[in-house]
């Protein structure tokens, strides 16, 4: 099982993200937004993603994500249980979403430096 410390420890890498504590929760953002959020138990993971292929994620795997809240379904947004993650998948899921927020170059520039730090 994934816990809230191996994001943290993941998104604390990634250029421009800051993490923040709202309303009991804890959420990783790139200046205003959101691209990763904790429930308040810890146990679910919503994540930015692409809205066109969210429905086809959660049929492919429905033990382990779910759509988002209604009041969520107009953001590019997606939900996972902790506990059905392992950390490789988990950091795909996070630079993932972080890749949505981010400007091109920014991405690019992470994606060099990842590419150089392969052995």
């Amino acid at each position: 099982m994934v816990t809230v410390d191996d994001v943290r420890q993941f998104a604390r890498t990634l250029p421009r993200s800051s993490e923040h504590l709202i309303r009991d929760r804890v959420k990783f953002r790139v200046g205003k937004i959101v691209y990763v959020a904790f429930s308040r138990d810890e146990t679910l993971m919503g994540f930015g993603f692409p809205k066109e292929e969210r429905e086809a994620l959660v049929a492919a795997e429905p033990e382990k994500f779910l759509m988002p809240r209604e009041s969520d379904l107009r953001f590019n947004w997606v939900v996972a249980r902790m506990a059905a993650l392992d950390v490789a998948e988990t950091r795909e899921l996070v630079l993932e979403a972080w890749r949505m927020c981010v400007p091109k170059k920014v991405r690019e520039e992470q994606r060099l430096a990842a590419e150089r730090a392969l052995p």
